[in-house]
C-alpha cells in the first residue's frame, strides 16, 4: 500500500536556517506565496460583507455563480452545458477530489505539485505518475493535467490537451485540469475551451490566489461537468464545506474586473525576465518556465546542492525532488521587485 510522503518543506528547514544568517537579510523564493497587495476594491468588498451571521450556501450565491459562469464563457472560452462551484482554495479541492469522486485509480503528472499524489493516497487510490503524452496513459478513473505547470511553468499544447480529452472519452474516465496559473499565459487554453461543447467527464480548477493576490482569502472554484459538480456539491454540503460569504463577495469583485489581473501578470513577467537573465549568466540552464510563478532551472547537479548554493547567499529555493526531479530547483517569483533585484545582485557577485 502506498504511504503519504513526509511533508517536504520540513526538509528545507536547515537550509532556511542557513539562509537566515546572511548579513544582508533573508529572501524566501521557496513558496509561491503572493507578496503584492490585495487590490483595494477587493478588500473593500470583503469588508462590506463582514456582517455575516448566517451560514453561506455551499453552492455559492447566485451572483457569484453567475460571475464564475461569465468568466468561464468570456475569459476561458467555455461552451456547452457546464456548472460551477466555489471552493475553499484550490489545494483543498485537489486534495479531496479523488475522495469526492470515489476514484480507485489516479494518474498525475510525473513532475508535479505533490498534492495530486497526496489526494490520491488520502482516497486509498492507486496513484501512477505519467508523462504528458496521454496516448501512452493506462486506464484509470481519474487523471490530472496541469497547465501552466507547477513547478516547471510548461504550457501544454492544444494537441497534448486534446489527447488527454480523447483518453477520457475513450476510457469513460474523468479528466481534471489544474488551471490555477492560466491567467499568466497568452497561449495556454482551458480543457473546457477544447471540448467542443461536450464537457462530460471534464473538470477545471481555478484559483484567485495568484491572479488577484487572494491566497489568504482561500478563494477558488471548479468548472465543468454538471453531474460531477452536483455530486461533489452534495458531499460538500454534508461535510459543511462552504466558502464564507465575505470571501464570496471578494471573489465576485475580483471576477468583475480584469485590469488588476493583467497588471499582476506583467509584474511576474518582468521579474522573471530579469531573474532568468541573471541565472543564465551564472551558468544555469532553464527549462520551460514560460508561464506561472516559477523558474525551473538546473546547474547539472543534485538539487539540494543547488539549494545550499542559494542558502549561502541568504536565498531559499525549493529542490526539484519535491516535485519528482532530482537535478532541478524551483525558484518562485513571489517576491517584491526590491528583493528580486537583491537576488540578482547576489547571484552576480
Amino acid at each position: 500500500m502506498q504511504k503519504l510522503p513526509d511533508f517536504p518543506w520540513d526538509l528545507l528547514a536547515p537550509y532556511g536556517d542557513k539562509a537566515k544568517k546572511h548579513p544582508d537579510g533573508f529572501i524566501d523564493l521557496s513558496q509561491g506565496t503572493p507578496v503584492d497587495a490585495t487590490p483595494k476594491f477587493i478588500q473593500e468588498a470583503l469588508s462590506k460583507a463582514s456582517n455575516s451571521p448566517s451560514y453561506p450556501l455551499t453552492a455559492g450565491s447566485e451572483e457569484l455563480r453567475t460571475a464564475i459562469k461569465d468568466f468561464a464563457i468570456k475569459t476561458l472560452g467555455v461552451t456547452g452545458e457546464f456548472d460551477v462551484l466555489p471552493t475553499i482554495g484550490s489545494k483543498e479541492l485537489i486534495a479531496f477530489l479523488p475522495t469526492f469522486l470515489q476514484s480507485k485509480t489516479v494518474l498525475y503528472p510525473a513532475v508535479a505539485y505533490p498534492t495530486y499524489l497526496v489526494g490520491a493516497l488520502m482516497a486509498s487510490a492507486q496513484a501512477t505518475p505519467v508523462e504528458i503524452d496521454a496516448t501512452a496513459w493506462p486506464v484509470a478513473d481519474l487523471a490530472w493535467v496541469n497547465s501552466p505547470s507547477n513547478p516547471t511553468g510548461q504550457v501544454q499544447s492544444d494537441e497534448q490537451l486534446l489527447a488527454a480529452i480523447n483518453w477520457a472519452r475513450k476510457n469513460n474516465s474523468i479528466l481534471a485540469s489544474d488551471e490555477c496559473y492560466l491567467s499568466f499565459t497568452s497561449t495556454g487554453k482551458s480543457i473546457l475551451a477544447l471540448s467542443g461543447g461536450n464537457n462530460s467527464g471534464l473538470l477545471a480548477v481555478h484559483s484567485l490566489s495568484k491572479r488577484s493576490n487572494l491566497a489568504g482569502y482561500r478563494a477558488a472554484f471548479l468548472i465543468g461537468d454538471s453531474k460531477l459538480i452536483d455530486q461533489i456539491r452534495q458531499i460538500r454540503k454534508h461535510a459543511g464545506l462552504m466558502v464564507s460569504l465575505p470571501v464570496q463577495q471578494a471573489m465576485l469583485a475580483a471576477l468583475s474586473e480584469n485590469k488588476h489581473a493583467q497588471e499582476q501578470t506583467q509584474r511576474y513577467l518582468a521579474r522573471g525576465v530579469k531573474l532568468k537573465r541573471a541565472l543564465v549568466s551564472a551558468g544555469f540552464t532553464i527549462e520551460h518556465s514560460e508561464a506561472g510563478l516559477y523558474i525551473w532551472c538546473t546547474k547539472g547537479e543534485d538539487g539540494f546542492k543547488t539549494v545550499d548554493y542559494f542558502a549561502a547567499m541568504g536565498i531559499l529555493v525549493t529542490p526539484g525532488s519535491f516535485y519528482g526531479s532530482n537535478n532541478f530547483v524551483r525558484i518562485a517569483l513571489t517576491a517584491t521587485d526590491e528583493n528580486i533585484d537583491k537576488v540578482i545582485a547576489r547571484i552576480n557577485l
